[in-house]
């Protein structure tokens, strides 16, 4: 009896040309991180190396052929990671070239400031500063596999340093007013060495003195609470929209990623500069000028994000109940800041 055939194995379809393509174009982009990392890997050895032979003691310093090819080797290895920089498409985003970019510059920063030490300074103890230059290039390289793989990670990434920002600057504003210091106690160590010879004055309030050049008056500290209201305003816009972000991102659309990014990096300036607006003596005018700026600055990131992929819902409740919560600080510091438009 025949013995049965063998059974052949089923052959999986192949994709459409241009789906092959397209998962083609995807493994190129992988090697290329692949080739960035590498090279990030390559310059860190070459700084070790330059490191090792003109930091030895007592030994002579190279010869000039040895010192010609180590010269050649890291000319080579920076060159090789700022043609990464240079290889990566724009149409990859403006936000994840940018990180790139830093990493670039910081590397080869810190390569060029070793190779100044060890020119300036040669066969010196590696304990001082050549080490420490050279350290400096390790710190960079190894950064460099950090970086984000694509735009919409690069764009969280920005989003949440925008977010800790603004959170540090509402945590600096809130201990100072709780604290009735607007400069956190730096003055406190001369009021105590002082304490001895001045007694206190009459007027002074919860430990506050009749210094309005140091302190805040009552009127100031009215006008500070919209003020923080806002800057919380700002903290709870930016995790929203970092929220949106991650839930609704799309890596392939890259230039709204980028322009929500964009606006939201003005977003903790903006907080900036209404913090150091409430510092005294405070100048009521200066606050409300601040303050309209930060709320131009948070509409527009929100009018961005809401026109954007990343809310696929435009009547989602919360961008709403925020711009009211903004108009909101702003009116109140309209009103308390009236007077001064009077004058």
């Amino acid at each position: 009896m025949a013995s049965a055939a063998a059974p052949v194995p089923a052959v999986a379809p192949l994709a459409p040309p241009l789906e092959q393509l397209q998962h083609l174009a995807g493994e190129l982009r992988l090697l290329l991180l692949e080739v960035r990392d590498e090279a990030a890997v390559k310059v860190s050895r070459e700084a070790t190396t330059l490191t090792e032979v003109f930091s030895r003691l007592p030994l002579p310093l190279p010869s000039s052929q040895e010192t010609q090819r180590f010269c050649e080797q890291v000319r080579a290895a920076i060159k090789a990671i700022i043609a990464i920089y240079y290889s990566l498409p724009k149409d990859q985003g403006i936000t994840l070239r940018k990180l790139v970019r830093s990493a670039t510059v910081d590397i080869v920063d810190g390569m060029a400031q070793l190779v100044e030490v060890l020119y300036i300074n040669p066969a010196q103890s590696p304990e001082n500063s050549d080490l420490i230059s050279c350290n400096n290039v390790w710190v960079a390289c190894q950064q460099v596999p950090q970086i984000p793989r694509d735009n919409k990670a690069a764009a969280l990434l920005m989003l949440t340093k925008s977010v800790d920002l603004v959170k540090d600057a509402h945590e600096e504003m809130e201990q100072a007013v709780e604290e009735c210091d607007p400069y956190c106690g730096l003055l406190n160590d001369n009021e105590e060495d002082n304490s001895d010879n001045h007694s206190v004055e009459e007027g002074d309030i919860l430990g506050c003195p009749n210094n309005q050049d140091l302190y805040w008056s009552e009127e100031d500290q009215e006008l500070i609470i919209p003020c923080l209201a806002l800057v919380r305003a700002s903290k709870a816009c930016l995790k929203k929209i970092r929220i949106s972000v991650a839930e609704n991102g799309k890596k392939d659309l890259v230039a709204q990623l980028d322009d929500i990014v964009d606006i939201s990096d003005e977003i903790s300036p903006s907080v900036d500069d209404l913090a150091l607006s409430i510092y005294p003596p405070v100048c009521h005018l200066t606050v409300r000028i601040s303050s309209a700026k930060l709320v131009s600055v948070l509409k527009k990131a929100l009018e961005i994000t809401k026109a954007s992929h990343v809310t696929p819902q435009p009547e989602d409740s919360w961008i709403p109940l925020l711009i009211n919560a903004i108009d909101h600080c702003m009116n109140r510091i309209k009103e308390l800041t009236q007077n001064e438009l009077e004058l």
